[in-house]
This record gives structure tokens, sequence and C-alpha cells, in this order.
């Protein structure tokens, strides 16, 4: 009896220090659980350099999108679509264009103003090297058909010796009288009889 009351005397203080070491250990368990977890150098770097980014993003304003533009082949002028070509050959047909000279009434005399006229014609002929000219002749339509017929043979006539008289070449001049056929401004009056008592000029090959 009395040995079996020694080993419980022994026993206790064992006792005693195992559970206050167990205690001590649960608790220290307990705190270290409850702890935040320190973040690792790598994981604190990344957010270091995402930090400025992402100010900086915030900062800049958000894009303004353009506006849509509908721009067809049909929205385009018709001269914007012209080539350069045909830009080139408009305005030559222009500069080729001959001016028409006038008569006075039942005459086949030029005037100052027709052999001004003339002499311009010439100067634009002359841009065509090789290029042959036919002179009509024309009335208005007072008179007989073969009196106005013979009086646009001889308008024509004057015309192309005033020509040939400034050096272009007979052989590449040509007449033809229209008496009072095909007239520039249709009706009566002198205003009207005027502009058909003229004679035109037309270029050929």
């Amino acid at each position: 009896m009395k040995t079996n009351k020694t080993h419980m005397k022994l026993l206790v203080p064992v006792l005693c220090a195992g559970m206050f070491i167990y205690g001590g250990c649960a608790k220290q368990q307990t705190v270290k659980a409850d702890q935040p977890v320190a973040p690792s150098a790598t994981t604190a770097a990344t957010a270091a350099a995402a930090q400025p980014a992402a100010k900086a993003a915030a900062a800049q304003p958000a894009a303004t999108p353009l506006p849509a533009t509908n721009i067809t082949s049909d929205s385009i002028p018709p001269q914007s679509q012209q080539t350069t070509a045909g830009k080139a050959q408009a305005g030559a047909s222009q500069a080729a264009a001959l001016e028409t000279i006038y008569f006075d009434f039942d005459s086949s005399l030029l005037s100052d103003t027709a052999r001004a006229t003339l002499a311009a014609n010439l100067e634009k002929l002359k841009a065509k090297p090789g290029a042959a000219l036919r002179i009509e002749g024309y009335t208005d339509e007072r008179g007989s058909d073969d009196y106005n017929l013979a009086l646009s043979e001889r308008r024509a006539q004057s015309a192309k010796k005033y020509l040939q008289a400034l050096g272009f070449p007979a052989s590449k001049l040509s007449v033809l009288g229209y008496g009072e056929e095909k007239p520039a401004v249709k009706g009566e009056g002198e205003e009207t009889w005027a502009k058909n008592r003229r004679d035109e000029f037309v270029i050929v090959r």
C-alpha cells in the first residue's frame, strides 16, 4: 500500500507536466493558425509592379470612337473620276476648236474681225501638224436657193484664200457651200439672220 502511494505521488507531477506541455502546444498551434500568412517575395514584387500600370490605365481617358464614313464610288463627283488622259484629251479638243466668222448682208468680203479670227484659227491649226481643214459657207434665208448656194461658196472661198495668204497649204483646204440650209439660229429678224451669214471650220485628217 505504501508503495502504491509513493508511485501515485511520482505520477502526479509527471501528468501535470504533460498536460502543461500539451496545453502550451495546442495554444501555440491555435495562435499560428489565426495569424495571416506573410506573402512571398515574388508575390509582393508582382503586386508592386502592377500598381503603377493600373494607375496609369485609370488615368488615361476613354478612347473616342471615330465616326463611320460611308464613301462609295457613287458619292465621288464624276469630275473626280475622269482620268488624266481624258482631261488632257478634253483640253486639247477645246484648244483646237475653231471660231466661226460672220459676213454682212449679201457680201462675201472679210471684215477686220473675220480676218483676226482666221489668224487665230491658223495658230490653233499649227498645233495639229498634218491636219486638213474644210470651210463651210452659209447664208440667211433671204434670196433664192441657187443664189444663196453660190453666195455661201464665195464666202467659203474668201476664207480659203486668206488662210492661203497666211501660209496654210492650199492642198489641205477644201470648201463647201450649204446656202441657207442648216441655220445656226432659227427665226426671222436681223439679229437672227446675222448669226446665219457665216463660215464654219471643220478639222479633218
